[in-house]
């Protein structure tokens, strides 16, 4: 993967953050409602958070948790979406609203939507979709349409329809259960949807098998594909260098940060990649 084209990002902050609503979407799935106007007012599509978790009944959480910025709202709001999966996260499914949390942000290198280049389609699987619904929301405002794959085990763990919705988005639910997230069949269903137009940017974030699909559906389309890239990272700053990529073209140079240089990245051989 490519880092994308430098641009100006926003100078992150360090600011308390109260609580404004927290409620869950799924099973062991949350959505976070934060009062953080500077990450509102100046997040770039793909950009992230990290969040520093309140100490919970003598449990000291040291390091923060990166989490997407999953909506930025006019009022000073940001969304976040998680899956509560070790101590960090199920420390963070306790607090309520009133409570303050410690962000820092918007950080990382987010999406780049071409101006005229035609539909959007993005690619998601569980949180996943988390990554890009900010992308959305500006192709929404610049009148580009978009159509959005929510990929989940089952119907009750798709993310994203409300936001899709509320952003005129076309959502396409697919599931392991009723066979319509297998890649074959969502290959044929793709290939028709775009059979008279084809899409101007693909991206996609949350599955290796998604993630090959959409390398394939970009080079058939020879349309630039970007990818959010999910790692650990203990700083979300580039100081620890604990989330660089490995560069298999050069086994003496440490990859990129993901942190820094990324989450999102251009695929290698798509067009509008870097050279």
């Amino acid at each position: 993967m490519d880092v994308l084209p430098t641009r100006d990002r926003p100078t992150p902050a360090c600011d308390p953050a109260v609580v404004v609503g927290h409620t869950p979407l799924a099973p062991a799935i949350h959505r976070l409602v934060l009062r953080a106007a500077r990450v509102a007012a100046t997040a770039q599509a793909g950009q992230f958070v990290m969040l520093s978790v309140p100490q919970a009944a003598g449990e000291l959480i040291q390091l923060p948790r990166p989490m997407a910025v999953h909506r930025r709202r006019p009022g000073g709001d940001i969304e976040v979406v998680y899956n509560v999966q070790g101590r960090g996260t199920e420390a963070l499914s306790r607090v309520r609203p009133g409570d303050s949390l410690l962000v820092t942000g918007p950080l990382g290198r987010g999406f780049d939507l071409p101006a005229t280049a035609g539909p959007l389609l993005a690619i998601g699987r569980g949180i996943g979709v988390c990554s890009f619904m900010t992308l959305v929301e500006d192709a929404s405002a610049a009148g580009i349409p978009s159509t959005v794959v929510l990929s989940a085990r089952t119907d009750d763990r798709v993310i994203g329809r409300s936001d899709c919705a509320e952003l005129g988005a076309e959502a396409l639910a697919v599931t392991d259960l009723d066979g319509t997230s297998a890649v074959e069949a969502l290959d044929r269903r793709l290939a028709a949807r775009f059979a008279d137009r084809a899409p101007g940017l693909v991206v996609v974030c949350g599955s290796h098998r998604l993630t090959a699909l959409a390398m394939t559906l970009a080079r058939r389309w020879r349309v630039p594909l970007q990818v959010s890239v999910e790692a650990h990272m203990a700083c979300g700053l580039g100081y620890c260098h604990g989330c660089a990529l490995p560069r298999p073209a050069d086994p003496g140079r440490e990859g990129p940060l993901v942190c820094f240089d990324g989450p999102v990245f251009a695929v290698q051989g798509s067009p509008g990649a870097p050279a």
